[in-house]
């Protein structure tokens, strides 16, 4: 066989690219990382961590708002935006170690930056340096998709990019997009003190969740003062200075015109596939613009597999994990073993306040693909903990097959949803159905009881009325 300089070469080091060289290095194979920009990728540097560090500081921000109903006063806070972006900063900072340099060479990872281009499929050119390889994993990720609206690239919009620049608090912020980042970005901003529209072409937002999600949300956006605007499709924007202007929109009312101080464009991710060369090398592409892969993460050139954002269906960090191993141990061992890229169980959440949880089938999802189902709803209202903790707000909601315990889906409405959907992650992963979670000792008072209190509800509904009948009967007698 021909001999390379590399098992495995890995182009990307976000999410997915870092796991496929941990797991290749793990495995003592020669492998080597090629990143062009940051290591870490969107979710350390522009994504996740950043993200998720600005809405513990609106929460704080609106607790101190919200402080009467825990018997305290209620204050209007003082943001100081600019210390509020130096804390998102600083949590990048204690995080960036376990993804850089040092720590993937001190593995046996070759990190080489700059920009790779294909030349064939065992070969890579980062500069003047080519590399060979026996295998090679693409993991580039996505990039904020800006639609083409007239006059938006002249109002400067802001995108989960380059949000993090910005070193002052926008008074008037229009988001442009109503899934999980425009969501969970417009709340933490109205919470910190812009005024903050929210608008969406759609008629509803977080449109991947069952309606009665959908319309909660909007209930507690508008609660908060965020003015939620569905139906609402751009035209065109007017803009002026400094990135302020007016947006032009139509909607079922008429034409509506909508100031803002900054735009936040949120309505899409594109794959990051420019420059590698991988037309030339009649990689094929889906309709999104994404690399079309197999089941075994592999395109349709031999050696060459992709995985994360650039794959999709699914961007999220947990999934670009979950599919860099697969390439990876495809990509080293596949002309031994072969392992199929599992989808059965793939959970997400979306961080707003309460924050929503799901894993498997949502409703919509089984009434469309005709999928029998029984659902099992308990209100957190009901849960001692959320009680305590004045927190009450939302359900759970169980899908099961009709007759039996097992979970087909699970979504939650409520603080810490992300949290506790994992019961029902295990439990769908495992073959675990509700009378298990339901017999399982959880600690008093927790929220995490929400699952047992659900599994009750699913076992009181299913409670075997004739047999109960005889049993009391029966104890009568021993009276």
């Amino acid at each position: 066989m021909p001999r390379y300089d590399n098992n495995l070469t890995v182009i990307g080091g976000g999410s997915a690219g870092l796991i496929a060289a941990y797991i290749a290095a793990t495995v003592r194979a020669r492998v080597t990382l090629v990143e062009r920009a940051r290591m870490g990728g969107d979710c350390l540097n522009t994504g996740c961590v950043p993200s998720k560090t600005l809405i513990q500081s609106a929460r704080v921000a609106h607790t101190l708002r919200t402080a009467g109903s825990y018997g305290m006063k209620p204050v209007t806070p003082e943001v100081d935006f600019a210390a509020v972006m130096a804390r998102v900063k600083a949590a990048i900072a204690a995080i960036e170690p376990k993804d850089s340099v040092s720590r993937y060479q001190s593995m046996g990872v070759d990190c080489v930056a700059g920009e790779a281009r294909i030349l064939d499929r065992h070969h890579v050119a980062v500069g003047d340096q080519v590399i060979s390889t026996r295998s090679l994993i693409v993991a580039t990720g996505a990039a904020p998709l800006i639609p083409p609206i007239p006059g938006l690239a002249e109002a400067q919009p802001l995108t989960s990019d380059n949000l993090w620049d910005l070193d002052a608090l926008p008074a008037r912020l229009l988001v442009l997009g109503a899934g999980p980042i425009g969501c969970e970005l417009a709340q933490s901003f109205a919470r910190l003190g812009s005024q903050v529209t929210l608008m969406d072409m759609t008629d509803r937002i977080l449109p991947r969740e069952d309606p009665d999600v959908s319309e909660h949300l909007v209930r507690v956006f508008r609660r908060e003062g965020i003015d939620v605007r569905l139906g609402c499709k751009a035209e065109r924007c007017n803009p002026l200075a400094g990135g302020s202007g007016t947006l032009v929109a139509a909607s079922a009312g008429g034409r509506v015109e909508i100031p803002f101080d900054r735009v936040l464009v949120a309505v899409g991710r594109r794959p990051e596939t420019g420059n590698l060369g991988l037309e030339a090398l009649g990689i094929e592409f889906g309709p999104s613009g994404t690399l079309a892969v197999d089941e075994h993460m592999r395109t349709a050139v031999p050696g060459i597999y992709a995985c994360g954002d650039v794959v999709g269906p699914y961007q999220f960090t947990h999934m670009a994990a979950h599919q860099a191993w697969y390439a990876a141990v495809n990509a080293l061992f596949g002309r031994f073993w072969k392992f199929r890229v599992d989808y059965r169980v793939v959970p997400w959440a979306t961080y707003t306040d309460p924050e929503v949880a799901r894993v498997g089938l949502s409703r919509a999802e089984a009434e469309e693909r005709g999928i029998p189902f029984e659902v099992t709803t308990y209100s957190l209202d009901d849960l001692d903990r959320a009680v305590a903790d004045g927190r009450t707000e939302g359900w759970v909601a169980v899908l099961t097959v009709p007759g039996k315990d097992q979970v087909l889906g699970a979504t939650i409405v409520g603080s810490q949803a992300g949290e506790l959907i994992t019961e029902f992650i295990l439990a769908m992963t495992h073959g675990l159905g509700l009378k298990q979670l339901m017999s399982t000792i959880h600690i008093y008072p927790t929220r995490s009881e929400a699952a047992k209190l659900t599994a009750g509800a699913w076992r009181r509904a299913h409670a075997p009325e004739a047999l109960l009948s005889w049993v009391g009967r029966f104890l009568n007698l021993l009276r």
